[in-house]
């Protein structure tokens, strides 16, 4: 029974270990004529309201790039990859794609991203909130980037101002990545730019990246 005890002492450990993070995201750019602006948006609320009844369906979230009207940022949660792919083949999803391709300017650009770092959810944010989206490109040569990315997102979390830091990593290409950062003024994006830990990842990012930082700003669409 005593060789039998340290068994079962880590077998019940490892059960009580949290299981893998499944969570499944999209993650999607589109540019739209303006005098479609209107109806963009419409289409979007519905598809958001029609997805809500799939299975898997955690939330959709709608941003237009600041400065740039009907430019815009959809980012989708799921709960795993399989329910995001049922939903991809749902005749809502198909329909939503036929109405955005009316009035896209750009390819609507989807990608699809798994779980690298995630914070916990503030419930001070307001409407007035500012989020910046990131595109983390990496070359073949940067094999730091997810402990760079980690970090950096650690060190923010505790900063003042600071409602979110995500990251997401792409789910087939490794090297690819998506920041998600709520502020709550723009001063506290200042403010965190200037940060050391900032600059200490800016100067660390920038021999292994692959293209310059796609960094933008966005305002939640109601």
């Amino acid at each position: 029974m005593k060789r039998l005890l340290p068994l079962l002492i880590s077998t019940v450990l490892l059960g009580a270990q949290a299981p893998p993070d499944s969570t499944a995201y999209s993650v999607a750019y589109v540019d739209i004529l303006p005098a479609s602006r209107t109806a963009a948006i419409t289409a979007i609320k519905q598809y958001r309201d029609a997805s809500g009844k799939d299975d898997g369906f955690q939330r959709i979230e709608f941003f237009e790039q600041a400065g740039r009207p009907a430019h815009f940022c959809i980012i989708e949660t799921w709960a795993n990859s399989r329910d995001l792919d049922t939903h991809a083949a749902s005749p809502h999803a198909k329909d939503f794609r036929n109405k955005i391709d009316s009035m896209r300017l750009s390819d609507y650009d989807q990608r699809p991203y798994k779980t690298l770092s995630l914070g916990t959810a503030h419930n001070d944010r307001s409407s007035r909130s500012i989020f910046v989206i990131t595109h983390v490109d990496i070359g073949a040569q940067g094999t730091n980037a997810t402990d760079l990315l980690r970090k950096l997102a650690e060190a923010s979390r505790k900063e003042e101002g600071n409602l979110r830091f995500d990251v997401l990593q792409h789910a087939m290409r490794a090297n690819h990545f998506t920041v998600i950062e709520e502020w709550q003024t723009a001063k506290t994006i200042a403010t965190h730019a200037a940060a050391t830990h900032t600059k200490e990842y800016r100067n660390s990012l920038g021999p292994i990246a692959g293209s310059p930082l796609d960094e933008r700003l966005y305002k939640v669409v109601e």
